[in-house]
């Protein structure tokens, strides 16, 4: 808007009250949505169509924790050989993946579970992997159109 000042000249101002109005409501905005983003667990529901997590910026050593229908665990890393493993303490792997998972930045853990296993002992194995230092643990599942593996 420009207004004649005192001494006759055009004056120039930008009204900027609604434009602090909207940076307003966006910074609310904002604070109330980043929370949110953070909080829970990257998981993916079975059956479910979902992004796939990228995992090839981390030189593929990706941690699989595998638990069958029957309870038997097996832990591998990158395309090594899946090693069957004690599913509460991880042993004898346990120092290994310690001081992998130990390393900046973490490689993606997934955990693995047959779909009829009980939920119980997905727990249990996604508790041994966060004291062996995983702090994310991602759910791997099949796509809709897959049937699963056996």
């Amino acid at each position: 808007m420009a207004r004649r000042s005192s001494h006759g000249r055009l004056k120039a101002e930008i009204n900027i009250v609604p434009y602090i109005d909207v940076m307003l409501v966006l910074l609310v905005i904002f604070m109330v949505t980043a929370p949110l983003l953070n909080q829970g667990v990257e998981v993916d529901l079975p059956k479910a169509s979902a992004e796939p997590i990228n995992t090839h910026n981390q030189d593929s050593e990706v941690v699989v924790f595998s638990v069958r229908k029957d309870g038997a665990c097996f832990l591998n890393v990158g395309a090594e050989q899946a090693q069957l493993v004690d599913c509460d303490t991880l042993e004898p792997q346990r120092q290994s993946i310690e001081s992998l998972l130990a390393r900046k930045p973490q490689p993606p853990v997934l955990v693995r579970a047959d779909r009829e296993l009980v939920y119980d002992r997905v727990i249990k194995a996604m508790t041994a992997l966060n004291k062996a230092g995983a702090a994310k643990v991602g759910l791997s599942t099949a796509p809709p159109d897959e049937s699963p593996r056996r």
